[in-house]
This record gives C-alpha cells, sequence and structure tokens, in this order.
C-alpha cells in the first residue's frame, strides 16, 4: 500500500472512527490505502516492523493522549530506519501547543484540527512529487454535508468484536474550559437522512452496539427524537445505545420515546462535573442544577436507562468540601456509575488561563493529570486519585449492590473515603486486586474502619457473593479457610448485566429504600 492509516487504540475492542472517516475520504486513492490498527500494549519497534513491511510510501498516525508516548516511539523507529517513508500526525493530542512537541519534530507533516479532506488532499500531493512547502499545511473548515460517511468501513470483524462508534454530529455549542470541545464555534449535525441510512446499513450487518461519540445529543430535540424513532423500529433484546446527554435539557418528545425502550438497551453520559455554582461560571459552564436534578431524578425514576454520571475532581477553587458535597448530591440520585475524573490540562484548552490565579500544577506527562491546586494539596489529589479508582471497582462494577449500602451509610462521600485511606493504607494497592480478594477486604474495612456490625457487613456480603459468580471458601464467611485457594468462574457479562442483576435480587425500590438517599462522553 502507498498509504497506511494507523493508530494505537487503548484496548482491541476499540475502533477508530477517526481512521475510518480519513478513508472513506480518499476517493481515488482508497485502492492504494489501508487501515492498521494496534493496542498501546505493542511494542512500538513491533508496530514499526509491521507498517514498514508493506513498504508504505506515507503513514497516517492518529495522536491522542492516551497513545502520544508509544506513537512518539513508533515515529522515532520508523524515520531511523527509513527515513524516505512520510509520517503525517493529527489528532487532537498534536491539534494545539505543537511547537515544542517531540513527536512533531520528528514527523514530516501534521494536520490540525478536522483532516477529513485535508489527509487526502496532502497525500495526493505527496504522490505526485509536488509536496507543500509548509510542514503544517492549513485544514479547512469542512460543511458536513460534503463529507463521506465513513461507516461501510467498519469490517465483518469490525462488528463481531469491536464497538461501533457513530456521529450524527460535530462540535458543541458550550464553552466548558476544561474540554477540547471548548475550541468549537457550535455543534453541525451531520445530514440526517444519509446517517440514518447509514445506520440501517449497520444494523442490517449485524451491528446492535451503537456507541454515539456527540458532545449534545440531545440538543436538537427533533434530530434526537427522529434517532431514537429510527431505533425503536428495529428494537431487539440484542440493541444497545450510548448518547451524551446535556444534563438540563429533556423535552418532553425525547422523555415519551426514551421511556419505550426496555432495561439493558440505553446508557445516557450525563456530565455533571461540579455542583458548584461558582466553580460552574468560572470555567464558563452553563448548567441549569435545578433542572438537572429534576431530570435526573425522572431519568432514574420513570425510564430502564443505565445512567453514566460524570463529576470532576481539581476545578479550580473547588476544594474538598465542595467535591464531597457535589459528590453526595449526585449519589442521592443513584445513579448506576459516577465517573470520577481528574481533571487533565488537554493540550490548547482555556483552564491553562487559571494557573496562576489557583496554582493549578499538572503532570508534565500524559494524561497531564492535575497534581495540586490552591485548595487542593498534592496529598489530597492522591487520596481523590485513589478514592476514584475504588470507586469504580467497587460501586460502578454493579457487583456490590448489597455491600454499597454499608459502605455508604448516611454520609457517602465521607465513609467512602474512609474506606479509601484503610483499603490503600492496608495493600498498598490501586489495581490488580482480585475480585474474590475485594470481599475479604470489604468485609475487614466494613468491621474494622467503619464500625459496621459483623453480622450486618457478613449479611450483604453473602449476598453479593451468592451472585458474583464466584465459588470458593472466602475468609469473611469461612474464616477456618483463610488461605484457601478460591477458584472464580470468569464474569463477561457487562457492567449493565450486573446491576441489573443486582436489582433483581436486591429489588430497585427496596435499594433506594435503604440508600441513604433518594433517586445515577470526551471525549475531551
Amino acid at each position: 500500500m502507498d498509504i497506511l492509516l494507523a493508530t494505537l487504540n487503548a484496548k482491541y475492542f476499540h475502533a477508530s472512527l477517526g481512521l475510518r472517516c480519513l478513508y472513506a475520504n480518499l476517493g481515488d486513492l482508497q485502492p492504494r490505502a489501508a487501515i492498521r490498527e494496534f493496542i498501546t500494549s505493542h511494542r512500538p519497534i513491533d508496530i514499526a516492523e509491521q507498517l514498514l513491511a508493506e513498504q508504505p510510501r506515507i503513514i497516517g498516525l492518529g495522536v491522542y493522549i492516551w497513545n502520544v508516548v508509544e506513537t512518539a516511539q513508533v515515529v522515532a523507529i520508523v524515520k531511523a530506519v527509513s527515513p524516505d517513508t512520510v509520517i503525517v500526525l493529527g489528532g487532537p493530542e498534536v491539534s494545539h501547543e505543537w511547537e515544542r512537541q517531540p513527536i512533531v519534530a520528528q514527523a514530516d507533516y501534521l494536520l490540525t484540527g478536522a483532516a477529513d479532506l485535508a489527509f487526502a488532499r496532502l497525500c495526493r500531493q505527496i504522490l505526485a512529487g509536488s509536496p507543500p512547502s509548509s510542514r503544517v499545511p492549513h485544514s479547512d473548515d469542512i460543511a458536513l454535508d460534503q463529507l463521506a460517511l465513513p461507516y461501510a468501513h467498519y469490517t465483518q470483524e469490525d462488528i463481531a468484536n469491536r464497538l461501533i462508534y457513530v456521529e450524527a454530529s460535530r462540535g458543541c455549542p458550550f464553552k466548558c474550559q476544561f474540554c477540547l470541545s471548548s475550541l468549537d464555534k457550535t455543534a453541525v449535525p451531520f445530514p440526517l437522512d444519509a446517517f440514518l441510512s447509514s445506520m440501517a446499513d449497520l444494523h442490517d450487518r449485524g451491528v446492535r452496539h451503537f456507541k454515539f461519540v456527540d458532545r449534545t445529543f440531545n440538543l436538537s430535540a427533533k434530530t434526537a427524537v427522529r434517532i431514537l424513532e429510527f431505533f425503536l423500529a428495529r428494537l431487539d433484546d440484542k440493541l444497545f445505545l450510548h448518547f451524551e446527554l446535556v444534563p438540563d435539557r429533556l423535552p418532553d418528545a425525547i422523555r415519551a420515546l426514551i421511556t419505550q425502550f426496555p432495561p439493558g438497551t440505553l446508557q445516557f453520559e450525563i456530565g455533571i462535573q461540579t455542583f458548584n455554582a461558582e466553580v460552574q461560571a468560572r470555567i464558563d459552564r452553563k448548567q441549569d442544577d435545578a433542572q438537572t436534578e429534576t431530570n435526573l431524578r425522572w431519568i432514574r425514576e420513570a425510564t430502564h436507562a443505565h445512567i453514566h454520571a460524570d463529576l470532576i475532581v481539581g476545578l479550580p477553587g473547588e476544594d474538598l468540601a465542595s467535591f464531597a458535597a457535589g459528590f453526595d448530591r449526585l449519589v442521592a440520585f443513584d445513579p448506576h456509575e459516577v465517573q470520577i475524573g481528574i481533571l487533565k490540562r488537554l493540550r490548547g484548552t482555556p483552564i491553562i488561563a487559571h494557573t496562576d490565579a489557583f496554582a493549578l500544577r499538572f503532570n508534565p506527562v500524559p494524561p497531564y493529570n492535575v497534581l495540586a491546586t490552591s485548595v487542593l494539596s498534592f496529598a489530597d489529589l492522591q487520596r481523590l486519585t485513589r478514592f476514584a479508582r475504588y470507586w469504580d471497582l467497587i460501586a460502578n462494577s454493579g457487583r456490590f449492590a448489597r455491600t454499597k449500602l454499608l459502605l455508604l451509610g448516611d454520609a457517602p462521600f465521607a465513609r467512602f473515603l474512609r474506606w479509601s485511606d484503610w483499603l490503600h493504607a492496608t495493600t498498598r494497592q490501586t489495581h490488580q486486586i482480585a475480585f474474590e480478594r475485594l470481599f475479604d477486604l470489604l468485609w475487614r474495612g466494613l468491621t474494622e474502619a467503619l464500625d459496621v456490625q459483623p453480622d450486618a457487613a457478613r449479611a450483604a456480603l453473602a449476598a453479593d457473593y451468592q451472585t458474583s459468580g464466584l465459588r470458593g471458601a472466602p475468609t469473611f464467611l469461612f474464616p477456618e479457610a483463610a488461605g484457601a485457594t478460591a477458584k472464580a468462574r470468569p464474569d463477561r457479562q457487562a457492567r449493565q448485566a450486573q446491576h441489573a442483576r443486582a436489582v433483581s435480587a436486591v429489588g430497585d425500590h427496596a435499594s433506594r429504600e435503604k440508600s441513604p438517599a433518594t433517586p445515577d462522553s470526551p471525549r475531551g
């Protein structure tokens, strides 16, 4: 192939929508091009070998925050052994503040921003022997109705084994300073008829899991309604749809449709980020908190949608007490998952304007996470990072429905932080904690750190253990068998299935009655 389009995905089951957009718009160059996807755990030298084995004249690489370190090594190796191979970079990690990035210095060309058409134009110039003089050729704004859609270029292997990403619109009208989408002028829709025709083709080819990457799926109620109606007409027990919702916009027309989807079909990613009004104003986040709460409560109580809600730690001026209050406020709505993200200084984002005023100190290497602020010390941020990891392991997994109630009690943040501190002091681990071992650690933490009565802790853990699929002799149930090796049965069900089993076992209503409170994208 003359042209190879490549990237390093975080995991095998991810499929790059960006590469397929570039490939779809190569026009007459398509027969001379191919897509090659790798994962970040592959050795850069092996990736370079595989790419060069095809003797391409041009290699286009998609660069993101999660793969820039490994991709830089691939570029360095390729240029060392095959300096005439032309390297073209693109992607959000190299589209801003690129002047001092070593990976850009080693490559031949850089395309910033949307490169759907610019990449094809650059390839034609290079292959014709008349390359542009600038290493960073200009990328024009793109009218989406001029683009060829990428969905035909998902292969049957992709459909069988990978997430299928789709986009009904690009951009975002909001200006949240932590997000790269704050640089967009607005959200622009793809022509809806053509988009739905492509969705019908994907569905006919067997796709049942559609992950929408739109920042603001429900921004246009009319468009959202047509898309939901499209999928309702194709509803079956395998369909799964992921949408990112603007939290304070949920008109009646959308409500009427989402109530018709059965359990396990809809997942809503809802970015709350912070409930602190002063912080919201500081970072240009416009959000009606009262309406957001109304919508969250309604989705949780009136629909079967799985709610994945987001909060961010480390926003300028938000201290531990403020974050704790926001966390408790969100947990009160009983979302299925609360994703706790640590603020990152993504290249190009306006959040940097607060660096001096709020003493923001960021990790100088990916993922550029905040290390300290004027109101959160480095030690505080480390504690909260562990809190986020343990929360994902316990609460978000859906495997500890009954135990979670005892963990959170009537002070969710304070109690879980106490248990998180205890767990780290006990294990000095945040990863590679075996599932079986978690039960015994929860038993010890509940009874030692949180003063939960042993009988109550044992009953909750035993019930969760019974629905977990494990078959062993955990210490909390059989102290005399401590040290015995328990055999776990692999459970490859999605988190939604875990939550569904938990609800079935406990009873959703009963679960909420026992809860300490009432009623659960970035890209970027």
